[in-house]
This record gives C-alpha cells, structure tokens and sequence, in this order.
C-alpha cells in the first residue's frame, strides 16, 4: 500500500490505516519436487548450509573483485564511492530482511482453470522455470519443470508478484512484489525449495524497489531503490513530521531538476522524433558528450525540428548496403559514424566530482533512485551503482562476466538511453538513446568486448546494434548488426555462452521470432549470422528467458486464443509446459474467443490508423452492430492480437469491440509515438473521434450505439472525447484516468511525474496547454452517463482524479458513478478484482447501448 497518499480534496497528505496481517503461516509439506542428482543424493551448499540441487544449479564462475572493505574474493564487485557518495550509500543502502517461509505444497487444490502464467525465468539447468501464476486468484511465485506437471508455491502472501529472477548459480530466485496491490514494490529473495524468504529492499515505509539483473556468478542482484521525497524541516511547534514523504510543490521531486523549459516550438510541432528538454539525468551543467558515446544529436535527432533537416535514417553512416535477407527483412551490418567528440566527465548518474575527485551527489529538493548490488546472504555491504536525482527510471540490466562493467537504462519515457559504467570508479563510459518498451535492453558478450544492443537511435524502427567496447569501457566502434526496414525488434535475448541470440520482431502488432548466432567483436568487428525463423502456435512472444544449445527456447506466448503461457522449444519443435493452461480452457464452454481482424483508416490529417476489430459471433456481416471504443493505456502501449477477458465479457453482450492504435501507441515507429506530443495531443483525442466514424461509415458500427471505453491513459482520452465529442457516444467508462492534469502532477508518484512530463507537458511550463488539455476543463460540456473505476491504492493516477469527474457529472444532474476497487492499485491484479470490473463494466455498457 502506498503511504501518504495525498488528499485530493483537500491537497493534504495523509496516512492510511495499515494493512492487517494476512499472510499465512508456512505450510507444513512444502517439498520441491525435483529429482536428485546421479547418485540419488541431493546437493548441500557449503557457504550456508541451505540444501541446494547440485547437478541442476551448478554455481557459476567465480569472479575476483574488490569489494567495499573486503579484500579479494568478496561476493560484490563494484569500489566503494568515497566522500559525501559513500555517507548517502550507506544511510540509504538496502539490507536484507528475513521473512518467514510461506511456501506451498505441490500444486494447489481447485485451481482456477482458466489462469495464466507469465513472466518465466529459468535456472542454470534449463529444466525448470519460475514463473508468475494467477491460479490461486492472484499473481503468485510459482516454479514448475519444463517438462512436468508438478508446481510448487514458494511464496503464498496475498501480495501480487511483478517481476521473476533465478540466480544464475541455481541458489536464488529474486522477485518483486507489490504489497496491498499498490505502486511501491518490494525485492524478495527465496530458494528454490521455498525456503530462506527475506527482503532485500523496499520495506523501509514510503520507499519502493525494482529488480535489475543478477550477477554472473549468482553472488548478488542489483536492485534499484526509489526513496521517498523527504520532508521539509518544521518550524518549532509546526505540524509537520518527518515520517514519510513529502512532494515539493506542484507533486515533483524538484521541478527545476529533472527538464528545462521545452525547445521554441514545441506545443505545435508536427510529431517528427526531436529531443525534447534540456540535461541529462544527473548533469550538473549542460548535457555534453560522453567520450566514445552517441547522443541523439549524433544520429540527427536534435537537428529534426530545423527545417530542412535529414530524416533519422539519412543520418546513420551509409557504409554497407542492404543484402540478399531472404525475405526477412535483415540487413548486413553497417557502421555508425560520428565525429570526434569533446569529452564530458564520465562519472556515476546523479553525481558531481569533489575537489578530490570523488563522486558526490547532486542535491535537489526530492529524493530519486539509486542502483545496487545485494548480497542476499547479507553477508557483504551493499555496493552503489549508480543514483539518479530526480529521475524515472533507473535500472541494472546486466553486469560484465569480470565484474567490470555495468550496463545501466535510465531516463524517462522518449528519452531512454543505455549506460555502460565502469564499477570500478563507476563512471560512465558510453551512452546511446534506446527504445521504450521492454527494460531489458542488451547483454555484454562474455568477454565483455562487445555490448549488444536493441536501440532505436537514429532509427524509426529498433535494431539490434551492436558496440565494440576496449578495456575500460569506452566505445570502439558501432555496427547495426540486425534491422527490419518497418517494424522494430522488441525482445532480445543471449543465450548464456553469448553465441546464440534470439531476436522477436513486432510486425503490425503480431511477433515474429528469428534465432541466429552473433559473434563478439574480440578479433573484429562484431557478426551476426544466419537467422532461422521459429514458427509460433500463438501471435505474440512477451518474454525469452531461455535461449540454450540447440536452438532450445523457453518463451513467455500470448495470443488471441488463449491465455497468457509458457512454452519450451526443442529442435524447433513447441510444446506447451504442462502446468500452462489449454486453449481450450481459455474460456468456459460454448463461447470461444473470437480472433480479431486488422482494420486500418486515416485520420482526417492524413496520418494512418489501426487497430483490431472483434466482431460479437452470431451478427450478420452486413448488419451494423452496437460498439465499443476501446483505448489502451500508455500512451505507448499497443493493441495486440491476444486474448482480452474484458473484450470477450463485452463480445458475450452481443456488443462488437474495437481496439485501434491512436497517435502516441508504439510499434508504428517513433514519430508516431510521438505525434502527440506538444498540441498533437488534441489530435489524438480526434483520432478516437476518426475511429469511431470509421466503424460507422464501413457499415459495421450503429451511429446510435457507441461507447468509449479505457484504462489508465485510455481513461484520460474515454473523459477528454466525452467532453470535446459530447453527442458522438452513448456512454463511456474510464478506468484509472487523469481528469485534471494539474491535480494528477501533484498527487502522483514524483518518478511518474518526471516521466509524465516529458510526455504530457511541465506542469509550470506547459500550464496553459495542460488547462486546455484537462476534461475537467471541459466538464459542463458531458452530456452522456460515465462509469469510472479506479483501484484504492493507486498513486500512479490518484483515485481523486475519477472522484472528482464523477462529482462533477453529478452535480450537472448526469449518471455518473464509481467502482472502486479494494487492494489494487494501478493495475487490477487480483482475478475477483479483474472479474468485478469486466463485469461492472460489460453490465453498464450493455445497459447503455446493448439491444
């Protein structure tokens, strides 16, 4: 549960009651399953004596590093930071926690039927797999073997699970967890037989954490701590107290710190890809160069708004044409050229050298993130890796097999980049822009001379770059090593003898998989080789964990006939894991899901539109049928081809869905995620306007029986056309949107607003368009009944947000009213949550407009 959240009635903070207890008592018979080694004996582990199945998870290599007073042989790499570094590293560092076991018996009884598993990791073995699962009514820590059936429960609080690691040694699985179903999570570790549960960051009150990657020998898990915004000093006899964060005004760690004031232009500028705000995270000064590193400006971003300009591909270097791909839109390899460059001093994010030359933090008036590595043992001091003052996204995703090296993604949604920091100094030695979506961004080849990469710098589409690094860090060479001329690569993944890579390309929303070998830049530049391609059963991969000898692959699959799986792949051939849930079983008996179709328009700009369609089954072709608009959150999410249970509940009150890609969704390329930039965002509250004429005008959609309906981002533009098109729709439902720009700025998470405002607008800068922007200032214009739902400890989107439009509906005599709903947050986790809300919500929209 989030503290303090803030009133938003009255703009006060205040704290909410604490939860009660209610995790279990560990159960007794909590045995993994598993089978033991050649000679029937079971493995123990000699640093702590905590049995550990040796033949399976076998530990990895050890690496010799120094560690923060320790001598040689410490389990953490990274030097200590001295001076100011050092005192904000220790005040603040993570300490592991111990828990009591919660884990399960094998399997669990009357599980949900139709559940789903996501988000897999596997161990060093490759024969089994961690995994989330709802098949107890909430996202849940489960493991299973690949090619069984028998799960196990390693942690049964009612707590939903987010993110899976599994140490590459085999002895720990790292996860994150989302207490009370709100925004701030935490980091747990546990063994595989679900024992030895502890917290490694995250409990302090008001703080959250995240997972960053394991390093190569197992010995810690980076993870990246948000602290809380402090609070101001009182004057004596004053109110105020220190327990808890505080936001500086209007909602933002330090509104001076995290953006400058937009480039000229900015509010009117035509969507094309430019760099928007000023410094980097963490810069003291004006952004410069990073010595061997390739900023935006390198590759033709910041000269895109000039007129004249090249487009982004005309600015990457023209060595090595295009090849014979065989159809797969592949490419050979070709450099990127840049300039010589003036240096900038290469040093830990968020930091600035003393007159010694230590590294010491920036200050500002809020907290920020900072990245560490954790022994979960507890044993060696947690080592810093980086702070980011008033940042939004900072973390770990992956640590060189020496030790030496970090590679680190950090900025705000627009304006990622990708980080190599030398962890010796912890200092930075190169940077690329990257692309939103997955955070796993690359892997370092086991000899740390080549980074691979996927990025979309001077690129409308994302590729797999690749960057040949020397001895300290620093940027040899650059190479696109594999590229699609219009779609972008969105997953990637190493196998671990870094030879093997799979690559899943987003192909109009549906994926395609390639697996090939890659070659490190050790006598060379780097190679990619041969693709094969892997034939899916269903539309789209969201996760690799594995990719093994023999073209072996675990794959995280979702499509539009199932629910959310795991599969593993040998010697080409799919199979499901046996504890995944059927196709058949995706749904009760009678009604199968029905499979979109793409429908494509344009918007009355000229930009082109998509989405997919979903036809309730039974209705004639020609026979115009009541529909909703469905809008995706994000904005950068995309509609893809899977399964919705909120669509199906609709499509079961014989009302058609369709879900389109507004200006802003990703997969379409980076100009169109940003074409909403600035004033383009009243063009896209227009383009739901287009699409809902689309439908009407193709003959599948009744003009007299339309609803708009979204979550999140999706809820801000269900409000903002209810209220700028108040006679084109019949109702609308909006989940967890943003009513008022200017109250959400000052509720939400400080390391949300950083990110919001690169999207949105500053909240002081951009006023007067954020006003213009907001449905409450449009409000007396709603003609139409609103349901809005909203989760109870949501701090992402304040609950007051749909409070407050729904009072105003009231009192201008409409319909309106609000689900709220307990124990979630942003995202409804909980299956009765989830079952709630579609249900609420398909009753209210057949109820409007159903026949």
């Amino acid at each position: 549960m989030a503290a303090n959240a803030r009133n938003q009635l009255t703009g006060a903070r205040e704290t909410p009651p604490p939860h009660p207890a209610t995790a279990p008592p560990p159960l007794a018979g909590s045995v993994f399953h598993a089978p033991a080694d050649e000679d029937g004996v079971v493995g123990v582990d000699g640093v702590d004596g905590v049995p550990w199945r040796s033949e399976e998870h076998g530990a990895g290599s050890s690496v010799t590093v120094e560690a923060a007073d320790g001598p040689a042989g410490s389990a953490i790499g990274p030097a200590p930071v001295s001076g100011a570094s050092a005192l904000a590293s220790a005040s603040r560092a993570p300490a592991p926690v111990p828990l009591p076991d919660t884990a399960g018996p094998p399997d669990t009884p009357q599980p949900l039927r139709a559940h789903g598993c996501w988000y897999p990791s596997v161990d060093p073995s490759g024969r089994f797999v961690a995994f989330i699962c709802d098949r107890g009514g909430v996202p849940q820590l489960w493991t299973g073997p690949v090619g069984g059936h028998e799960v196990h429960l390693l942690d049964s609080d009612p707590h939903p699970v987010k993110e899976v690691a599994w140490s590459p040694d085999g002895r720990w699985i790292a996860y994150t967890t989302a207490p009370g179903g709100g925004e701030h999570t935490r980091v747990l570790c546990v063994r595989p037989d679900g024992t030895g549960r502890r917290v490694l960051a995250g409990a302090e009150p008001g703080s959250s954490a995240y997972l960053g990657c394991w390093q190569h020998d197992g010995s810690a898990v980076a993870v990246t701590v948000a602290e809380p915004v402090p609070s101001p000093v009182p004057a004596p006899g004053g109110a105020e107290t220190e327990e808890g964060p505080a936001h500086a005004e209007p909602g933002l760690a330090d509104p001076r710190s995290y953006t400058a004031r937009r480039p000229a232009g900015w509010a009117s500028r035509d969507g094309r890809a430019v760099l928007l705000g000023g410094p980097h995270y963490g810069d003291a000064g004006p952004a410069t160069r990073v010595p061997g590193g390739v900023e935006d400006a390198e590759v033709g971003e910041s000269a895109e708004g000039a007129e004249g300009s090249k487009g982004a591909e005309d600015s990457v270097g023209s060595e090595g044409e295009a090849g014979d791909d065989g159809g797969t839109g592949r490419a050979r390899a070709r450099s990127v050229r840049t300039d010589d460059e003036p240096i900038r001093d290469a040093r830990v994010p968020g930091t600035h050298l003393g007159e010694t030359g230590e590294a010491v933090p920036e200050r500002t008036a809020g907290g920020g993130l900072a990245a560490y590595l954790v022994d979960p043992l507890g044993i060696a001091a947690p080592a810093l890796l980086a702070v980011e003052r008033g940042a939004a996204t900072l973390r770990v995703c992956d640590i060189s097999r020496d030790g030496r090296l970090a590679l680190l993604r950090r900025g705000p949604r627009g304006r990622r980049e990708a980080l190599v920091v030398r962890t010796t100094d912890l200092r930075t030695t190169f940077a690329l822009r990257v692309a939103d979506g997955d955070p796993w961004i690359g892997r370092f080849s086991p000899d740390g001379t080549t980074l691979w990469l996927r990025s979309d710098a001077a690129r409308e589409f994302a590729a797999l770059y690749a960057v040949r690094l020397g001895p300290g860090g620093e940027r040899l060479g650059l190479t696109v090593a594999a590229e699609r001329e219009d779609c972008g690569l969105e997953l990637l993944a190493l196998g671990h003898d870094g030879r093997t890579a799979a690559l899943a390309w987003n192909v109009r929303g549906a994926s395609e998989l390639e697996v090939t070998a890659v070659t490190a830049a050790a006598d060379g530049d780097a190679r990619v080789g041969p693709a094969r391609v892997v034939a899916l059963p269903h539309e789209v991969v969201t996760r690799i964990p594995w990719v093994g000898g023999r073209a072996g692959l675990v794959l995280a699959l979702s499509g539009s006939q199932r629910r959310p799986g795991v599969w593993w792949f040998a010697e080409g051939t799919g199979r499901r894991t046996r504890w995944s849930s059927r196709d058949e079983d995706a749904v009760p008996p009678g009604r199968p899901p029905v499979r979109p179709v793409p429908l494509r328009l344009t918007a009355r700009d000229g930009l082109p539109l998509g989405g997919w369609y979903y036809r309730a089954p039974g209705r004639g072709a020609g026979e115009p049928a009541p529909c909703v608009i469905h809008l995706h959150g994000g904005p950068e999410e995309q509609e893809r081809p899977v399964f919705n249970p909120l669509y199906h509940e609709v499509l079961g009150r014989n009302v058609d869905v369709f879900a389109p890609d507004v200006r802003g969704s990703s997969g379409h390329g980076r100009s169109f995620v940003d074409a909403d930039l600035g004033t383009g965002r009243f063009a896209a509250i227009e383009d739901v306007a287009d699409c809902a004429a689309h439908v009407v005008v193709t003959g599948l959609a009744d003009p007299r029986r339309l609803a708009v309906m979204g979550r999140s981002y999706g809820g801000y533009l269900v409000m903002a056309s209810l209220v700028r098109h108040p006679d084109l729709f019949r109702t609308g439902v909006a989940a967890c949107g943003m009513s008022d720009f200017a109250t959400f700025y000052a509720g939400t998470e400080p390391w949300i607003a950083e990110s919001a405002a690169h999207k949105y607008g500053h909240p002081e800068h951009d006023r007067e368009l954020l006003h213009a922007l907001s449905p409450m200032t449009r409000v007396d214009a709603l003609r139409v009944p609103l349901l809005a739902v909203h989760g109870e400890h949501d701090t992402n989107v304040p609950l007051g947000e749909s409070e407050q439009f729904v009072r105003a509906a009231r009192e201008r005599g409409l319909e309106a009213e609000l689900l709220m709903l307990r124990d979630e947050g942003h995202d409804f986790l909980r299956a009765d949550s989830r079952r709630l809300f579609r249900r609420t919500a398909a009753d209210w929209i057949e109820r409007h407009i159903g026949e």
